[in-house]
């Protein structure tokens, strides 16, 4: 099963780049057509996150909402798909950044919690402590 890159998925929401958009585009629609899900790595997930953030500047629900959309999609499959949907679960209930709320999922996941930090937002996940 073939994966995709952050940029693949970024030039197939962003549409900033129309050929590789069309690029990004055309490659899953014949994925999809051939019946060939595609994955995509947990790290993928929480770098996409990053740059609509960071370099679109897409406010929380757009973010949200994308990545929602993406994690709907039949067509695609993910690492610790349910942690994902916790971390965005809490990501939009929460003042906490997306980052966190994913290492607390994968964490708690995992079963190792809670997680530790001195990130006092972080703290006020559930399956994070504060550490002092």
């Amino acid at each position: 099963m073939p994966a995709l890159d952050t940029n693949v998925l970024v030039r197939f929401l962003v549409q900033d780049d129309a050929a590789q958009h069309q690029t990004a585009h055309q490659f899953i629609a014949r994925c999809v057509a051939q019946g060939q899900a595609l994955h995509i790595p947990v790290t993928v997930v929480l770098e996409l996150e990053w740059v609509l953030r960071s370099r679109y500047r897409f406010a929380k629900p757009s973010i949200t909402q994308a990545l929602a959309g993406l994690l709907a999609s039949k067509e695609l499959t993910f690492d610790a798909e349910a942690a994902l949907e916790w971390a965005l679960h809490d990501y939009s209930h929460t003042s906490a950044d997306f980052a966190d709320c994913l290492h607390t999922a994968l964490a708690a996941h995992a079963g190792h919690s809670p997680l530790w930090t001195f990130d006092q937002a972080a703290a006020k996940l559930q399956g994070a402590c504060l550490l002092t």
